[in-house]
């Protein structure tokens, strides 16, 4: 009788502990709770998977005052040795659909829209810059 209710001890105390770490899990803060309102737009990456890895991502922010610009970009995926970068646009301004990789990244004729541009190089050095 005594093993019986050990073994059942044991399952309850196993089953609280997977039940907090599920929760821990499934409730840590994420992109779409940050302040802002983004949408992702249009994303690159190279195909290269020798050498570094290249990110680019085109997003629109919609409430360009209050948005959490830096952290979003903290959010998105990086490789060690590889390159991330961010480039953000005012909802309803003009905005690039086709990116690419290189120093370049979209047409020049969006140069004027974009409102700020976060990126991660490889050594892991962020660099935000806001635009006016």
């Amino acid at each position: 009788m005594e093993m019986r209710k050990y073994r059942t001890a044991m399952i309850l105390v196993i089953g609280v502990l997977v039940a907090i770490m599920l929760w821990q899990s499934f409730s840590q803060p994420s992109v779409s709770d940050l302040k802002g309102g983004f949408t992702e737009v249009a994303f690159y990456r190279n195909e290269n998977n020798t050498g570094p890895v290249v990110r680019v991502y085109i997003v629109t922010v919609a409430d360009v005052e209050n948005a959490e610009m830096e952290a979003y970009g903290n959010y998105m995926l990086h490789t060690k040795f590889g390159n991330t970068k961010v480039y953000f646009f005012p909802e309803g301004s003009p905005t690039p659909t086709n990116v690419s990789g290189g120093d370049v990244n979209f047409s020049a004729e969006f140069n004027g829209f974009y409102i700020a541009e976060y990126e991660k190089n490889a050594s892991g050095l962020v660099v935000f810059e806001r635009r006016n």
